[in-house]
């Protein structure tokens, strides 16, 4: 075999490996826990939004396949590393009646894993993901202000925030974007800081 029949071979093989690493995709299993370990995770979070669904525990341990009693050994477990009831239960008369809800601490449980897993699953598919990420831990994106208005709804609050202290924002882009924008020193501008979402913070 000559010397350019052997890198032909080996830039294919090259070219095959690249082909291999480019389908590799990042992949992750979140939990939450305390010092002393495991608390909750994605079959708790399927159990407890089950129980929410039908309404009792022995119906969502068999829609998911799981006994009763293993369906209540998670409930128990979680209970006691949090030190609080997950479920309300209420007994039913000799026509049925009973069932279980969720108590405002198995709602937040729910509430907090997800906050958390959005943030995960952000960063996993999206390259605004990995750069919103790294804007929440960056002093660089603060900006202080008064907060001089609050709307508030069942699920949300708009918060507007007055910018007091005057500041620079320095912005990298092309010549190319720079050139078409026509910009110019002493024109009004608008600084877009890219991210996910918009946090508050309270001194």
């Amino acid at each position: 075999m000559s010397r350019k029949e052997g890198n032909g071979d080996d830039e294919r093989e090259a070219t095959e490996k690249q082909k291999t690493l480019g389908k590799l995709k990042p992949t992750y299993k979140l939990w939450l826990e305390t010092k002393e370990g495991y608390v909750f995770g994605e079959g708790s979070l399927e159990l407890l939004r089950k129980i929410e669904e039908v309404g009792t525990l022995s119906g969502a341990a068999e829609a998911l396949g799981m006994s009763y009693r293993h369906a209540w050994g998670v409930i128990k477990k979680i209970e006691n590393r949090i030190g609080e009831p997950l479920l309300r239960t209420r007994k039913g008369g000799r026509e049925g009646g009973g069932g279980a809800e969720l108590t405002e601490t198995g709602q937040r449980l729910i509430k907090e894993f997800l906050k958390h897993k959005k943030v995960f699953d952000g960063a996993r598919t999206d390259e605004l993901g990995w750069e919103g990420l790294s804007l929440k831990i960056s002093a660089r994106n603060r900006i202080e202000g008064k907060v001089v208005s609050i709307e508030k709804d069942k699920v949300s609050a708009v918060v507007k925030i007055r910018i007091d202290t005057p500041c620079e924002v320095t912005a990298f882009i092309t010549r190319e974007a720079a050139d078409d924008l026509g910009i110019k020193k002493g024109d009004k501008a608008v600084a877009v800081i890219k991210a996910t979402e918009v946090m508050i913070s309270k001194q």
